[in-house]
């Protein structure tokens, strides 16, 4: 850490920290509830994509999550459910939630500058009946996490104001990332990853996605 910044202007303390930044504006508190508005619940019926944030024994980890819009379902004022799709079974996030059910959620809606921020705590069950309500293409995901939502409350726009996260005249061409099959070989001397890694991925992509 002293190799970035001198041990002298570190914050160590809240009350450092708050004469720092002054107090939160009255908007920043008010718009925080304990459950989920009907409001908020339309910003999760709109969006398709969100991050999953855990803690375990081992440290923290934060998982995307997508499906059609609304693949995020509202049970009643405080219940959400969400689908574990197919992955690639490291289960960092379920592995999480059975040790320490805290969880924080963060719902993104393509062109839409607010975020929704859900934190709370899960459970993973296997109960049919919500399984069931997650059929797609044919295809069942394997646990549904349950939520319980107990502080609930939109982000302002002006992180994806600044990033321009929308702007599709920002987008980068993947081909100016190393690939997948570079990045794998690369980080396992060869023995993983590579051109064919790359070649097949399209296909495995396309059979494996559900």
């Amino acid at each position: 850490m002293d190799a970035v910044t001198g041990d002298t202007h570190l914050i160590r303390d809240e009350a450092t920290l708050e004469a720092l930044y002054g107090t939160a504006s009255g908007g920043a508190i008010a718009k925080e509830v304990d459950y989920l508005h009907p409001h908020y619940r339309a910003m999760i019926a709109a969006s398709p994509f969100m991050v999953l944030a855990t803690a375990g024994p081992e440290g923290l980890d934060t998982s995307p999550r997508g499906d059609p819009a609304g693949f995020v379902h509202v049970v009643d004022d405080r219940t959400l459910l969400i689908p574990d799709r197919r992955g690639n079974n490291r289960i960092d996030s379920l592995r999480n939630i059975v040790r320490d059910p805290r969880v924080a959620l963060l719902f993104l809606i393509p062109g839409v500058g607010e975020t929704l921020r859900v934190n709370g705590t899960a459970v993973v069950s296997t109960d049919p009946a919500l399984i069931n309500r997650f059929e797609y293409r044919g295809t069942f995901p394997r646990s549904v996490i349950v939520v319980t939502a107990d502080r609930v409350y939109f982000q302002c726009s002006k992180a994806l104001v600044r990033s321009e996260l929308w702007n599709a005249e920002k987008q980068i061409p993947r081909s100016a990332l190393p690939s997948t099959g570079t990045i794998l070989s690369d980080i396992t001397g060869g023995t993983v990853g590579g051109v064919q890694y790359d070649r097949e991925y399209p296909e495995r992509l396309r059979t494996t996605i559900y």
